[in-house]
């Protein structure tokens, strides 16, 4: 090694730890890949909701690892190495305090926290998901972080050591596992399960930033796993194994869903990446170029398996694919050490198929048996006290117009895309100017009335009911008209007020001026079934004895054209034989 290099790497690996906190910052920046990946495979009206919980994870994370976390994780044994004891450094003695430690270790944390907010989007109340993220990173993710990381009982067991070089189990799957929790104590979306069973999808709205995310969490990983590099040439190694496993995941992803659906599926691809890259986090410093290949291989076949399977077998509904992706392949990386260890890598590991035999990966085993247990009791305890306290889910209504405006007074993440009522309101005035002039306002906008039909051509009275509606009631709507043999509706989002006269919102401190509630507004066209009977079955439906159930108009109709047949009145009504 030359001089230069020699230099070089004091730089970067010595005191001043500047790669660690390279690394640090780089996963710092992984917060904006979840955020992507999570907003882009959920639906509009959540948005900002979305980047509001990825960014309090942070925040609320970086405060109470501060004042507990961090001494849990890193202070000295207690309890047989259960826990470490808080010493309060940072305010006692903060010259002397790791500062480059507590970044590194406090982005980990955040990490932790944020994966479970994809799998419990679009449903969980704000202030709950708040209390779930100071819960975790306070306490649970330290706990058993320590055991791994922080000179615990884990580091010491049976000879060797239980392996995660960067998070596999005590980030990923700790992360996964709590998302499995939290989406089936909350329970599905509204529609994501009908009556009968059948799976219904909800696609996200917004692909290309699902791909965003995806490619800047690829990016950040590069620290995730590389950061906590002992040399250059192990730092070499880990960029590769973080590369091949997921290249290779995504090709598996791919060509498993083409020959499954008879297309790739673009959504699960964009997952099968993160699968790899989950997959490879443990054994990054220990395993080979035919490892990591294999190690992806086996995360991007596991990952379509394990969300069918979430979705469709047991219907915990994870609109990210967040249980598949961390949990599930978090426990199979972490396995993967006792498997593909060449014993050449950093940790001195070698695994079952390198000759090391089965006492690595019975360690491997035990420590994520353990992890796992400390995860699943203490989260089932935080949620459910979550639940019976402040509650834990929005309520119906507030889930169909959306958390954005329910929870954050958001009309609209995406400000082009505002209801045209509520956006132009700060448009410039002489939009709106009046008329002026001595020509009436009525000869001023000129008028031109079409022919009336002189009725239906073969006497049949025909009706159309218009039903305007909370956007909560509409299933109930539908099977009510069901019940009827009523299958004919056309289906619109409204905004609208009656004696409720909306509400005032507020963005940065100024009132958004908006009057106008999002409702569904439904068109009915009747002829054979009885008006009264679809005025009694909407009642039925839509009563709660509340302002805002909605209203009811009815009207003749005049005449029906179908379009491809000509046919008119009663037989242009009729369903295709």
């Amino acid at each position: 090694m030359t001089a230069i290099q020699e230099a070089l790497n004091q730089t970067i690996f010595g005191t001043s730890g500047v790669w660690f906190l390279i690394g640090a910052a780089l996963v710092f920046f992984m917060q904006c890949g979840f955020a992507m990946v999570e907003t882009g495979f959920t639906r509009a009206k959540n948005a900002g909701n979305i980047i509001m919980k990825n960014l309090m994870d942070f925040c609320i994370g970086t405060v109470v690892f501060i004042l507990l976390g961090f001494g849990i994780l890193c202070g000295e044994n207690t309890f047989f190495g259960l826990i470490g004891r808080p010493d309060l450094q940072i305010f006692t003695d903060f010259n002397n305090f790791p500062w480059h430690n507590f970044v590194f270790n406090m982005v980990f944390c955040a990490t932790t926290a944020t994966i479970v907010s994809g799998a419990m989007a679009e449903r969980t109340k704000f202030i709950s998901y708040c209390l779930y993220s100071a819960i975790i990173s306070c306490v649970i993710y330290p706990v058993e972080a320590h055991w791994v990381w922080g000179g615990g009982w884990l580091t010491d067991i049976f000879g060797t050591t239980f392996v995660d070089f960067a998070g596999s189990a005590c980030i990923h799957m700790v992360g996964g596992t709590a998302a499995f929790i939290g989406a089936a104590i909350l329970g599905p979306r509204i529609g994501k399960y009908g009556k009968d069973g059948k799976v219904n999808a909800i696609p996200g709205h917004s692909l290309t930033l699902g791909a965003l995310g995806v490619f800047i969490l690829w990016f950040g990983w590069y620290g995730f796993n590389g950061a906590a590099a002992a040399d250059t040439n192990r730092l070499g190694q880990i960029f590769l194994t973080t590369t091949i496993s997921p290249a290779v995941a995504t090709c598996a992803t791919m060509a498993l869903t083409w020959i499954k659906n008879g297309k790739p599926d673009v959504s699960m691809t964009l997952n099968g990446s993160l699968a790899g890259l989950v997959a490879i986090t443990a054994p990054c410093a220990d395993v080979d170029a035919l490892g990591s290949i294999i190690i992806g291989l086996v995360a991007g076949i596991l990952v379509v398996v394990a969300v069918e399977f979430i979705d469709i077998k047991i219907k915990v509904d994870d609109p990210v694919g967040a249980v598949a992706v961390h949990g599930v392949n978090g426990v199979w990386g972490t396995l993967s050490v006792g498997l593909f260890a060449t014993g050449d890598g950093q940790d001195g590991i070698t695994g079952l198929f390198y000759g090391g035999g089965f006492l690595q990966l019975g360690v491997q085993a035990l420590g994520i048996v353990c992890i796992l247990a400390w995860t699943i009791v203490t989260m089932i305890i935080a949620f459910q006290i979550i639940k019976h306290t402040v509650g834990l889910r929005a309520s119906a209504d507030e889930e169909m117009k959306g958390l954005d405006v329910t929870e954050h007074g958001l009309v609209n993440a995406y400000a082009d895309f505002m209801p045209i009522a509520v956006s132009n309101a700060s448009l410039d005035s002489r939009i709106d100017a009046d008329v002026t002039g001595d020509i009436p306002v009525t000869q001023a906008i000129p008028v031109q009335l079409a022919g009336k039909f002189g009725g239906a051509t073969d006497g049949v009275k025909i009706t159309k009911i218009d039903i305007v509606l909370k956007q909560s009631k509409l299933e109930a709507l539908k099977n009510e008209m069901d019940k009827l043999g009523i299958t004919g509706m056309t289906v619109s989002q409204v905004m609208g007020c009656g004696a409720q006269k909306g509400k005032a919102e507020y963005y940065r401190g100024v009132a958004i001026e908006s009057n106008l509630l999002p409702k569904m507004k439904v068109e009915i066209v009747v002829c054979k079934v009885p008006v009264q009977d679809v005025v009694d079955a909407a009642i039925r439906a839509l009563y709660t004895g509340h302002i805002g159930d909605g209203k009811i108009f009815i009207y003749d109709v005049e005449e029906v054209v179908k379009v491809r047949t000509g046919e008119t009145g009663y037989n242009a009504m009729q369903d295709v034989e």
